[in-house]
């Protein structure tokens, strides 16, 4: 590819290692989340959301969890600012949710910024300008110092306004914009040069916020420079630091979680990652990342289909389907292999009862988050296998297939699915399983059958059926003994003119479900003289009629192969 040399390192790096945050193996607790969808977010659309939505959304994000929530920048727009008011006046802030807000350093916005928020109980106001390089040299064309100049004249300011209006409890932060291609040692200087003037304390805390405003760097230098920020901070024990990494390198929650181990303690995102260009950080992956880990998110996904249709409803983007833990595939197995195994593992819990969760190839339980194994786990296409098809019969139907069947049932549906080159849903799984197996009556019918006790057998097991049969459109009668009631009927069926080749292999039976009024299954498998084996399936109320169905079916099968005779 060209041009590749075009691309140098952009990025600035601690001159000495930072790297105690590799010592950790996983985030111990939840960050403070922070959502900006109303501004990162809606910047980001092609149609940005109405007032209507923007109120819809932010109740929503109130219903996930969220207790902060940026709502705009309410100075740089009338939409943000009327949409700020109508919180505000029509008392849709919860107590204990803080709203914040974002402005320039610059004087009259600042003002615009604080008179958006008379009425309001609990404020972040979120103060930045960019201090990267390529900001200082290409756009402002200042020096350091005149850099720092802007940042504390904001800081000043803020803390001027904000003595005006005492009933507001306020909260500061600061970014310095593109911290990611700014020079460390330079971005600790003005994020402490605007701590120092804003002095916080134990009761009044100041936000860092330290933005991968373009992600440049491989996660793990980030994490290096968040925990060389950490060290180099003033007053750290009062300052939040708070991590908002975009994705344009497409690894923004490995940064996000890597500058947690370094010392974060806050995340701004968005849910799944909206945001300019390739998005912001994925909170919702971010999230469930802490729950795998048997971390509490402090979040609430336990409905992530709503949640879905919830963000795809105000922001008209769209989730895609292999989306980490919310996209419509990203718990289907279509591999035989892994179908099998999921399977396996998910009997082993039901028959330990266990509440560990390890199964196989599902890092969480799919009911965690409102997903239903047998619409979202074990799906079925022409690369299934036997152990899936099994799982959805018994989960959606009720059949527990024999083991020695399922092979054969798997080859049928995996065949079906390729010749119609399509997904079968359970119900068509049922249908061709059906079709093929469960209660063929043709040619062959017992249109009745009666049993008793053979009272001349010295078996306890002996019996007599009499039948009434049909086969090719010819009705019969015959009565037989035999060791049991299918050895019986078996015995029957071999008095008519037909010649049956075939021994009984395997039987099976059970019910349908739990209610004493449901149905049973039987399962019968005959081999004939050639080692050729035949399954059939037999459903009634009645567990006897249903086993004699079977038998019936696997006889029909049979002569699919091999027409009767006389």
């Amino acid at each position: 590819m060209k041009n590749y040399d075009r691309y140098s390192v952009g990025y600035f790096p601690p001159a000495t290692p930072h790297n105690e945050w590799v010592k950790k193996d996983h985030v111990e607790k939840a960050p403070t989340w922070c959502s900006v969808d109303l501004r990162d977010g809606n910047q980001a659309l092609i149609v940005p959301m109405s007032l209507e939505e923007k109120v819809e959304f932010f109740q929503y994000l109130v219903k996930l969890g969220f207790k902060e929530i940026e709502v705009g920048f309410p100075a740089a727009s009338e939409t943000e600012y009327h949409f700020l008011r109508k919180l505000v006046d029509d008392n849709l802030i919860p107590d204990d949710v803080t709203i914040q807000v974002l402005t320039q350093s610059r004087k009259h916005i600042i003002k615009k910024t604080f008179d958006s928020l008379v009425g309001v109980k609990k404020a972040v106001v979120h103060l930045y300008n960019s201090t990267s390089l390529a900001q200082r040299e290409q756009v402002f064309r200042k020096e350091k110092p005149e850099i720092i100049k802007i940042a504390t004249d904001g800081a000043h300011l803020l803390k001027e306004y904000a003595a005006k209006y005492p009933e507001t409890d306020f909260s500061f932060e600061y970014s310095p914009e593109s911290f990611t291609g700014t020079e460390v040692d330079f971005a600790a200087e003005i994020c402490n040069a605007v701590i120092d003037i804003w002095e916080p304390t134990p009761e009044n805390k100041v936000i860092i916020n330290l933005p991968s405003t373009v992600e440049m760097s491989m996660p793990h230098v980030y994490a290096s420079q968040i925990e060389y920020m950490c060290e180099q901070l003033h007053n750290r024990e009062n300052v939040i630091v708070s991590l908002h990494p975009h994705n344009d390198r497409g690894t923004a929650v490995a940064a996000a979680e890597l500058g947690l181990l370094a010392g974060g303690d806050r995340i701004e995102g968005t849910l799944f990652g909206n945001g300019e260009r390739t998005g912001n950080v994925d909170i919702v992956t971010l999230a469930m990342n802490l729950f795998a880990h048997g971390v509490d998110p402090e979040l609430n996904f336990s409905n992530m289909p709503e949640v879905v249709e919830k963000y795809e409803q105000y922001t008209d983007m769209k989730v895609p389907p292999r989306q980490p833990y919310s996209g419509k595939l990203v718990f289907a197995a279509f591999s035989g292999s892994h179908q099998d195994a999921i399977s396996k593992g998910m009997r082993w819990h039901k028959e330990k009862g266990l509440r560990t969760w390890s199964v196989p190839y599902l890092l969480i339980d799919p009911k965690d988050v409102g997903r239903e194994y047998e619409a979202d786990v074990i799906r079925i296409n022409s690369q299934s296998g036997k152990g899936g098809v099994a799982y959805i019969l018994e989960q959606n139907f009720g059949y527990s297939i024999p083991l020695q069947m399922r092979e054969e049932i798997g080859y049928m549906v995996k065949d079906l699915s390729d010749k119609e080159h399509k997904e079968l849903s359970p119900a068509e799984v049922y249908q061709a399983f059906a079709r093929e197996y469960v209660n063929v009556f043709d040619p062959i019918d017992i249109t009745d059958a009666t049993f008793m006790k053979a009272s001349d057998y010295k078996s306890n097991d002996g019996m007599i059926a009499k039948i009434k049969v049909r086969i090719n459109d010819e009705e019969y009668e015959f009565e037989a003994v035999g060791n049991g009631r299918l050895d019986a009927i078996s015995n029957a069926l071999k008095m008519t003119p037909y010649t049956f080749d075939y021994k009984f292999v395997t039987y099976s039976e059970h019910a349908l479900s739990a209610e004493s009024s449901s149905k049973a299954a039987a399962y019968v498998c005959i081999e004939d003289s050639d080692g050729n084996q035949f399954w059939g399936v037999g459903q009634h109320e009645d567990i006897i009629l249903a086993s004699v169905n079977a038998l019936v079916s696997a006889l029909n099968r049979q002569n699919k192969k091999d027409h009767f005779v006389e």
